[in-house]
């Protein structure tokens, strides 16, 4: 079992802060992978150009380290509040939580207003079932 479960409740109180954390991952990861590929691509046009001059691209790896580190930073946030980030970018986040007698995971897709789905650990988004009131 999980050390933290959540109850319906508990989740849907932390959706807010969980939907504004997960929209800024997101943000860091299109930034990522926009200045990821910028850098590849001046690295490969300039590739001749080099010779023993400093780095040009130590500016450009360096914010991509920074970018990570923030990336990093809102992912541990959630693991040591005990919420499980599925998938970024589709905002697919998991609570665990105790419903009749067995540990299953609150399941919230970004967009949902509130959590209204769960499913056992081994069946995954695919197994989702409604939560009965």
């Amino acid at each position: 079992m999980s050390s933290k479960l959540f109850t319906v409740q508990e989740a849907n109180a932390m959706l807010t802060t969980v939907d504004q954390e997960l929209r800024k991952i997101q943000t860091l990861k299109r930034d990522f992978e926009a200045k990821y590929m910028d850098l590849r691509r001046l690295k490969n046009e300039q590739a001749e150009q080099v010779s023993g001059e400093k780095d040009p691209f130590f500016f450009m790896e360096t914010e991509l380290e920074f970018l990570q580190i923030e990336a990093k930073s809102l992912i541990q946030g959630f693991q040591l509040k005990g919420v499980e980030l599925k998938d970024i970018d589709t905002g697919l986040v998991d609570f665990p939580c105790i419903i009749d007698g067995q540990e299953v995971l609150l399941c919230w897709k970004q967009g949902e207003d509130a959590i209204r789905y769960y499913h056992s650990r081994h069946e995954g988004f695919a197994g989702r079932k409604p939560i009965s009131e």
